[in-house]
């Protein structure tokens, strides 16, 4: 494993540079990518939750700073989500790996096609979201921790669909998520402990040296381009996965 470390730090850096820039994809696309080459499915949501902490932190605070974040809606996001995302953690450390995996492969694959869906959306008038903001957080938070990601696809595309700013959408999440997935990460080391930490420590390096530029470029990337991009190699990826798991 330790001869691959240098792989996890590119996979980390790639995942948190769209993550930053569209407000999701960091545990979809690295989770993805762990399930495709063997890691059991909590190791590998624990992994990504863990080196999240540290990438979503940096991310969070760079969004801050650069005037991407919308305070009111952080404070409707944060408990909800909290409360999915331990939920989710201490589920999925009950249930046999091999057994649920072609599950969790399956709804990563939605969320390939989701992101890939996202990308037909044109612009649209932007508006004040206030409603049924607990349980998008909730469902948001639970689908993070069961699919070692989720949290951007679910929370940024439905406030981008009810017309939120696409940058205050994406700042917000991004802030928010720290909390989300500080709280799945100490549930992961309550239940089953520190495991694959290469695997950690190579994500945790590559999202933190992305995340700043990250936040910079959400203002000047070809979001269309790139959404699609990232939709299609979580749908090849996902469902090689499912494929492997079945045959």
């Amino acid at each position: 494993m330790d001869s691959n470390i240098f792989i996890f730090i590119l996979v980390g850096f790639i995942a948190q540079s769209i993550d930053g820039a569209l407000g999701m994809a960091y545990g979809v696309s690295s989770n993805t990518f762990l399930l495709s080459i063997g890691i059991p499915p909590a190791a590998a949501s624990a992994s990504v939750h863990m080196a999240e902490v540290v990438t979503t932190g940096i991310s969070g605070f760079s969004h801050w700073q650069l005037g991407n974040v919308d305070r009111s809606l952080i404070k409707r996001l944060i408990i909800p989500g909290v409360i999915g995302g331990v939920l989710g953690a201490y589920l999925l450390t009950n249930i046999p790996g091999e057994k649920i995996k072609p599950f969790i492969s399956a709804y990563l694959l939605v969320m390939g096609m989701v992101i890939l869906y996202k990308t037909l959306f044109k612009k649209q008038q932007t508006r004040p979201v206030t409603s049924n903001l607990a349980p998008l957080g909730l469902i948001g938070g639970f689908l993070d921790a069961i699919g070692g990601g989720g949290w951007g696809p679910v929370v940024t595309s439905t406030l981008v669909m009810r017309g939120k700013h696409p940058r205050y959408a994406i700042g917000t999440v991004n802030m928010t998520e720290f909390f989300v997935t500080l709280a799945q990460s100490i549930t992961f080391i309550l239940t089953i402990g520190l495991t694959h930490w290469q695997v950690t420590l190579g994500l945790l390096i590559g999202g933190a040296l992305a995340a700043p530029l990250a936040a910079v470029l959400t203002r000047k990337l070809p979001v269309r381009a790139l959404t699609a991009s990232v939709g299609v190699i979580i749908t090849i990826l996902s469902l090689r996965t499912i494929y492997l798991s079945i045959a």
